[in-house]
């Protein structure tokens, strides 16, 4: 299950920031908080993050509950660190592959 989060997750963190012949997805603004535009992709990438939240272990899941809060807050703009929410969605993929490798060897 795990697994399944994390393609899902890839794929909408490379759709979303990467355009791809052949598929045009529209990127809806659903809201402006601080003048940064919260948009389809930043929701959806959203909920597959506390889905996979919900899913790791215990260790796994208190640092990634803190980065899931560093993401928001650099979405909303608070925390104003050029590409940062980026940076946070790449940490919780690398997080989530760690805990799936850890956890088969057990």
């Amino acid at each position: 299950m795990l697994g399944a989060i994390l393609v899902i997750l890839i794929i909408l963190a490379i759709t979303g920031y990467l355009p791809v012949m052949g598929l045009t997805i529209p990127n809806v603004v659903f809201l402006t908080l601080n003048n940064h535009p919260i948009t389809l992709w930043n929701v959806l990438i959203f909920l597959v993050v506390i889905w996979a939240i919900e899913i790791l272990p215990r260790p796994f899941r208190e640092i990634a509950m803190v980065l899931l809060a560093v993401w928001v807050l650099s979405v909303i703009g608070i925390i104003a660190v050029s590409g940062l929410s980026n940076l946070l969605v790449v940490v919780i993929v690398i997080g989530i592959i760690f805990s799936m490798v850890n956890t088969r060897r057990w």
